[in-house]
């Protein structure tokens, strides 16, 4: 599982953000997180899956991620890589629909293997049946956002929502935003 940050790497993490920082403006963009992230060993990373961790921790919503953010997520990608690698028992580097279906159980996703299935499906980038790391941090991400808007709607905690098609439009396309 992820460990709290040492100041040791508090301060290596606070250097690579200063590299990636090229306006120095003390904060970053999906972009730069790019960037950022292949400076510390991450190369695999697409700028969609960046834009998407920035919108998912943006939490000023200023558009732009400043070193608390990002260390925030430092340690999402840390836990997801820690899952995702304890589920890739073959070290393909990917995992199929039954290892996500098992990988997401742990993040408290209790999901049907057809769900699960359907996620494989929009998340393969080869065609392989298998999603690798960065999908898996893709579709993760879109499902805690998901989850998020709902459990907001879902006020009385059943498990069911009633929401008007704008609502279900605006809900759905801010998540791929």
């Amino acid at each position: 599982m992820a460990q709290p940050l040492s100041q040791d790497q508090v301060n290596q993490l606070y250097q690579r953000f200063q590299q990636a920082d090229t306006n120095r403006s003390g904060t970053i963009s999906a972009q730069e997180l790019h960037t950022l992230l292949g400076l510390l060993g991450y190369t695999s990373f697409n700028v969609e899956t960046c834009r998407m961790l920035c919108n998912l921790m943006d939490f000023d919503r200023s558009g732009q991620i400043d070193f608390n953010e990002f260390c925030s997520i430092w340690q999402y990608i840390s836990q997801w890589n820690y899952h995702f690698r304890s589920f890739d028992k073959d070290n393909s580097g990917s995992i199929d629909t039954r290892e996500l279906q098992q990988a997401l159980a742990q993040f408290g996703f209790n999901l049907t293997p057809e769900i699960c299935t359907i996620l494989v499906r929009k998340y393969d980038q080869q065609g392989a049946g298998a999603i690798t790391f960065d999908a898996f941090v893709q579709c993760c991400v879109t499902m805690q956002g998901l989850t998020r808007a709902f459990q907001q709607r879902d006020t009385n905690r059943t498990g069911v929502i009633q929401i008007a098609y704008y609502d279900f439009l605006t809900v759905v396309l801010t998540q791929a935003l």
